[in-house]
């Protein structure tokens, strides 16, 4: 059987108000305890978001969940639906040709990457970021040229609120 200690710590009592105030946070005549006692713990966080993969998991790539784009000499609308997006993928560009990723809220553009080419020598580049699109905005892939061509994917990762999507 393991032995019980009452533990006196402003610090920890401070730290239970703060992540257990629907408890009421530590009372008066509460004690702090441990024990030797070893408890096993049951990790519950995902399912309690209301996931129930693994995060690397839930990040996966399906037939359903990818969004798949090509654009060469041409402005596209990829994604115009609210929340959390992976975009993946590759671009390659020669000569002056010169393209874009764009966020726009309905009125301007922020461009979030550009590339440029640079004379006759053929790039190729990946790419792989993040974006989150709020009511109006648009994701959009700019291409001024047939020389430069992006492919890719985008996955949605979460909604607007932030809770996942599941492949």
């Amino acid at each position: 059987m393991g032995q019980e200690f009452i533990i006196k710590s402003q610090n920890l009592e401070d730290k239970v108000n703060q992540l257990l105030p629907s408890q009421g946070g530590f009372q008066a005549g509460v004690d702090l305890s441990a024990s030797t006692t070893i408890i096993p713990i049951v990790d519950l966080t995902e399912s309690a978001e209301g996931s129930s993969l693994r995060v690397d998991l839930q990040t996966a790539l399906s037939h359903n969940s990818a969004t798949v784009f090509s654009v060469q000499n041409a402005d596209t609308t990829v994604i115009n639906t609210t929340g959390y997006w992976r975009i993946f993928g590759n671009v390659s560009h020669v000569g002056s040709a010169t393209g874009q990723f764009v966020i726009n809220d309905g009125a301007t553009d922020k461009i979030l990457s550009q590339y440029k080419g640079a004379g006759s020598i053929i790039e190729i580049n990946s790419y792989d970021f993040i974006i989150k699109l709020e009511a109006g905005d648009s994701f959009i892939v700019k291409s001024n040229s047939a020389n430069i061509e992006f492919d890719g994917s985008a996955r949605q990762l979460a909604d607007i609120n932030g809770n996942l999507v599941n492949p």
